[in-house]
């Protein structure tokens, strides 16, 4: 009787236990301080509730005010991978695919650090080397020069007034490393991994990154060349892979010294800017088109640590380490009559919508 009774008081204990501690799956059980990834199915994200941040709710209002009024098509707050804030505008929806413009530089950033640690390049090595001499249209000794560095440092001396990357628009400025300059010749970062790895780099980054992290999208032709098109949530992934510093899940896809070199200053001359990421907390900075050098920090007031992906009409990726944060935003240019090509006034503006929520 005695045995019988201890089986019973086992099982109702046992029940217990099951009733007040759900699944591992739950969004209940979830540690909010863990670091959460999506699954790749798209179809559920985490969310956690600003009042468990301590943010202050009655500024998120004058924050989307502002989004509509700048022309915004969507925006994300993640915090530790959950969904904070997403909204949407315009139109514009969860599944709606948009341009990157320059944001996407850092997805081709990623994906040459990759082609390197398989081994297939390295970014030392003359761009000649992988694709062939007579690329541009200096002499073969100044060509030779110019490494896959250079180019993802934005230190190829090559001309920048030109948009279009022909040969008969990348001339002779400055030697290699002597000069930096915000151009389009990045792209032959895409051309050097293509012929590194015998793939296409469309498939060759689907495979090493989209595919893994569960992004959409695809590489599409802009005006100038392709660039990258997807939903807010496949940007906000790829922000996610760059808080964690390359790994997603248990796995380092891009090796994490590599992307540490991506976030820190890559040369002296603009030292706001690392491996195609612009980097905030920084002496001095410079902006696309110009060569004035700027005291003090890329955007003021935001967070000293952050690093960013930027694109012309002010599509947006903030990563900040210190509040494990993502911001993301799309749409078109914030100011219509003065589109920009990266930096703007408008990273400013929008922090100071941000700091009034989470502070």
């Amino acid at each position: 009787m005695k045995i019988v009774k201890h089986q019973i008081l086992t099982l109702l204990s046992l029940m217990l236990i099951l009733a007040c501690d759900p699944p591992a799956d739950s969004p209940q059980a979830t540690d909010p301080t863990s670091m959460y990834f999506p699954s790749n199915n798209n179809s559920a994200w985490e969310t956690i509730p600003m009042t468990s941040l301590g943010w202050n709710e009655e500024a998120v209002k004058p924050l989307k005010d502002f989004l509509i009024q700048k022309n915004s098509k969507s925006f994300m707050i993640l915090v530790n991978g959950r969904v904070v804030l997403e909204e949407y505008f315009d139109g514009h929806t969860s599944t709606t695919t948009w341009a990157w413009n320059s944001a996407g530089k850092t997805l081709v950033s990623a994906t040459t650090g990759i082609a390197q640690q398989e081994g297939l390049l390295n970014i030392n090595d003359k761009v000649s080397q992988y694709i062939g001499t007579g690329w541009t249209s200096e002499i073969l000794e100044k060509e030779n020069l110019i490494s896959s560095r250079n180019l993802l440092t934005m230190t190829s001396g090559l001309d920048d007034e030109k948009q279009l990357v022909t040969k008969s628009n990348l001339t002779h400025v400055a030697d290699a490393g002597k000069r930096w300059a915000y151009g389009n010749v990045f792209q032959k970062l895409m051309d050097v991994v293509a012929a590194a790895s015998n793939k296409s780099f469309e498939n060759y980054f689907n495979g090493k990154i989209k595919d893994k992290i569960g992004m959409d999208g695809s590489w599409n032709m802009g005006l100038i060349f392709k660039l990258y098109h997807s939903n807010t949530r496949s940007m906000a992934r790829f922000g996610l892979l760059a808080l964690n510093k390359g790994k997603w899940k248990e796995e380092q896809i891009l090796n994490r010294t590599f992307f540490e070199e991506s976030i820190n200053s890559s040369q002296s001359i603009n030292p706001s800017y690392g491996y195609l990421w612009w980097l905030n907390g920084k002496s001095s900075f410079m902006v696309p088109s110009s060569q004035t050098v700027f005291p003090g920090m890329l955007v003021p007031n935001a967070p000293a640590d952050m690093y960013a992906a930027m694109g012309a009409e002010d599509q947006r990726i903030y990563v900040i380490p210190s509040k494990n944060m993502v911001v993301v935003r799309m749409g078109d240019a914030s100011d219509k009559a003065n589109p920009n090509f990266a930096v703007s006034g408008f990273d400013k503006a929008l922090w100071e919508k941000i700091n009034a929520v989470i502070k």
